[in-house]
């Protein structure tokens, strides 16, 4: 008997929409060239005028649901947004300035009162209120079940002692979603257990924050924060208390598709400079990219973004559909961000000396790629992951 023939229909067209935003954000992105950048970053001087400009664009609540002043869009289309922010040659600085904005709300979205919702979504969406992300600390690290920041709970409100590392911009932010040990870790049934996500005020002198200083991304800080008897409020807890845990995870999903993303963008801005380097640069009487030793390494780079490219769209696309999709959320961070660095490493080579002239950026772009491949989750993190949760081999950690 014959097999019946199933039919699979694959449509890998981009949609009207998505080509929308990539050509309203290229727009406004344009205004703010390769100079803008530099001096950002030299400086060390937040990107302000970009910032605005995206806010009055609509873009940073495009992910806020609209019954709280935002666009109601999924992670589909602001992982385009970032991408092409970063592609713009904005880099990382550009995404990292938006990154929280536009998705970093999801918690309080997802399991925020609603009152919390209408009092905070609406600014967050308007670019008003910003917002940074308190978890790491620095005996931690990846093992957020080890924090040791305490929030003591006082009649209607917390008390909160601690420290925290790595704050993305913590200067220039009024709120923090700071995720603190609210039972002691002995007392706890999982190592999970008693964590609980608070949206603090930073603007406070019980508050300090302090610069570290960086190599790459400039534009937008990331500091050490301490908390020395902050009070919050229990109507800014996100949730229940204990289970800030897992209101995290429903961040994270998202957090490594936009990272993807961004690294995607980062990795087409180093190309594109080194394809246009090649074609001009004249040595011997010929273009250098008439060499198969400069162009066949561009060629690969470009073969390795389209593949990840692909990753990143699947895991979207399963993230905004409902289905699982840690599995693909955490191969496209990984296969992008090691995209996104050969395309910026060959780079490197591609412009010789001429890549360590600021005036070129692709040493820019190297350096920030290959925070990708580090941060908010190191390359090894995601191996453990598949491995035990794909793979079903015995955990390593």
């Amino acid at each position: 008997m014959d097999k019946e023939r199933v039919t699979i229909a694959v449509d890998f067209s981009e949609s009207d929409e998505l080509t929308s935003i990539r050509q309203a954000v290229r727009s406004v992105c344009a205004a703010f060239g390769d100079e803008y950048w530099r001096s950002c970053d030299e400086s060390h001087s937040f990107p302000w005028d970009f910032y605005h400009a995206m806010a009055s664009a609509g873009w940073l609540g495009m992910a806020i649901p609209e019954e709280f002043g935002g666009g109601g869009a999924g992670i589909t289309e602001a992982s385009v947004l970032v991408e092409e922010v970063a592609a713009s040659g904005a880099a990382m600085n550009g995404a990292s300035a938006l990154h929280v904005s536009i998705f970093g709300m999801n918690p309080v979205v997802k399991h925020g009162s609603e009152e919390m919702r209408r009092k905070y979504l609406p600014l967050v969406a308007s670019g008003e209120l910003h917002v940074a992300f308190g978890v790491t600390e620095p005996d931690a690290g990846t093992d957020t079940s080890a924090i040791k920041t305490r929030a003591r709970r006082e009649d209607d409100h917390y008390v909160v002692d601690g420290q925290k590392v790595w704050t993305t911009k913590a200067e220039q932010s009024d709120r923090v979603l700071l995720l603190c040990r609210t039972t002691p870790l002995e007392q706890c049934v999982r190592r999970t257990d008693g964590l609980t996500l608070l949206l603090a005020d930073l603007k406070r002198p019980e508050v300090s924050i302090t610069p570290i200083p960086k190599i790459a991304r400039n534009a937008v800080g990331s500091c050490e924060t301490r908390y020395d008897g902050l009070v919050v409020d229990v109507s800014d807890r996100v949730g229940e208390e204990g289970k800030g845990f897992s209101y995290l995870l429903d961040g994270l999903n998202p957090e490594r598709i936009l990272i993807a993303s961004e690294a995607l963008g980062i990795g087409r801005a180093a190309l594109h400079r080194a394809v246009e380097y090649a074609n001009a640069r004249t040595v011997f009487g010929r273009p250098i990219g008439k060499n198969q030793g400069v162009s066949f390494p561009l060629a690969e780079a470009h073969m390795r973004l389209r593949a990840s490219e692909l990753s990143v769209r699947e895991a979207a696309w399963r993230y905004d559909a409902g289905l699982p999709c840690g599995e693909q959320a955490n191969a496209a961070k990984f296969l992008a961000s090691d995209a996104a660095f050969f395309a910026a490493d060959r780079a490197m080579q591609t412009l010789g000396g001429y890549s360590f002239a600021k005036e070129y950026d692709v040493g820019r772009y190297w350096a920030e790629s290959r925070l990708m491949k580090i941060a908010p989750v190191p390359q090894e993190m995601v191996l453990n992951y598949v491995s035990e949760h794909v793979l079903g081999l015995p955990r390593s950690y």
